[in-house]
């Protein structure tokens, strides 16, 4: 069972209160780096990946993000955006992608890495800007960004058309170890 869909199986059993509000946190922390990263400053190029900086408003400190952006091949007008960043206590990695709205919510969002099968995971919250679905990467999920050549993320617009974001791994390790 991969992180995704670890996640989700434990957003369903209930989780102890103490790690639901750390996931609450998370996810508020997430959605200020989430805004700040993808119109902040490019920092670094690693392939086709990018670190993005920026310090949100009421910030005591500049956030970054290893940070890429996807169109789909048949659709230039639906695009992905994936945001992978660690938390102000540097123990958690957090891989935030935002989907476009209209996305069918129940269906979530698929992953699959060099065609294998990762998992599943659900979306958080729809804002003006798209749809984010939310996930703590594992040391499993991060070996797999980094040894993969292409990582594709899938949404559903109905519960029979879905949309295939492929994605260039290229860089990914060499982008996560320069991560602040």
């Amino acid at each position: 069972m991969g992180a995704f869909s670890k996640q989700l199986a434990a957003a369903r059993r209930g989780l102890p209160s103490l790690v639901l509000r750390f996931v609450l946190a998370v996810t508020a922390s997430a959605a200020l780096v989430s805004a700040a990263a993808a119109q902040g400053a490019v920092r670094s190029v690693h392939a086709d990946w990018q670190i993005r900086c920026e310090t949100p408003p009421g910030a005591q400190s500049e956030q970054c993000a290893l940070f890429q952006s996807v169109v789909a091949e048949d659709r230039a007008n639906v695009g992905l955006t994936v945001l992978v960043l660690r938390t102000a206590d540097q123990k958690t990695r957090l891989m935030r992608v935002q989907a476009p709205l209209g996305v069918l919510l129940p269906a979530g969002l698929g992953l699959k890495v060099d065609n294998a099968d990762v998992g599943r995971a659900g979306f958080v919250r729809c804002l003006p800007r798209g749809c984010y679905a939310e996930v703590v990467m594992d040391e499993n999920l991060i070996k797999q960004f980094r040894s993969g050549q292409t990582a594709t993320f899938f949404i559903f617009q109905t519960p029979e058309e879905g949309i295939g974001f492929p994605m260039s791994l290229k860089g990914f390790g060499d982008g996560f170890d320069k991560l602040p």
